[in-house]
C-alpha cells in the first residue's frame, strides 16, 4: 500500500510517501500554503499521482502526551483532508520528530534556505517510517 505522510504546519506542510512494499519512507516536497482549502486541494493532487491509500497525519502531542490546541487544529485538517479525498487516514504521534530533522540537517550541513524546505520534509518522512516500523513490529 502507498502511505502519504503529512507534517501539517500552517505555513508550510512536509510531505513524504513509502514504496508499495511499506519499507522505505521518501521525501516529496514541502507545500507553501496558508490557506487550507488550496492546501488540501494540492494534497489531493500529489496524492493521486502517487497512487496514495492512507494519509498519515503527525499529531503534535505534548510531552505529558495530552492533546493541545495545535493537535486538535491537526486532527481537523486530517479529518477535512480525508472527507475531500475519499482517502482514510490515521493519526501519527510527532513528539521530537522537528528536533530530530534538524539533528539530522545539522549532521549533514543543510544551512540557509535549503533548511527551511527540507526540514518539513525530513519530519514528514521521520513521522512516515516510524508509522511503517511500527506496522513490522505488530506483524
Amino acid at each position: 500500500m502507498i502511505i502519504m505522510s503529512v507534517d501539517y504546519g500552517d505555513v508550510r506542510t512536509g510531505i513524504a510517501v513509502c514504496d508499495k512494499l511499506e519499507i522505505l519512507a521518501s521525501p516529496v516536497c514541502t507545500v507553501k500554503e496558508w490557506n487550507q482549502d488550496k492546501l488540501i486541494d494540492r494534497i489531493i493532487e500529489l496524492a493521486s499521482s502517487h497512487k496514495v491509500e492512507l494519509f498519515v497525519v503527525g499529531l503534535p502531542k505534548n510531552m505529558d502526551s495530552t492533546l493541545g490546541s495545535r493537535a486538535e487544529k491537526c486532527m481537523e485538517f486530517a479529518a477535512a483532508l480525508s472527507e475531500k479525498s475519499g482517502i482514510p487516514y490515521e493519526m501519527r504521534d510527532e513528539r521530537l520528530t522537528t528536533v530530530s530533522a534538524a539533528t539530522a540537517l545539522n549532521d549533514t550541513n543543510v544551512r540557509g534556505a535549503k533548511r527551511k524546505d527540507s526540514i518539513d520534509q525530513v519530519s514528514a518522512v521521520l513521522i512516515l517510517q516510524d508509522y511503517l516500523d511500527s506496522k513490522k513490529l505488530k506483524a
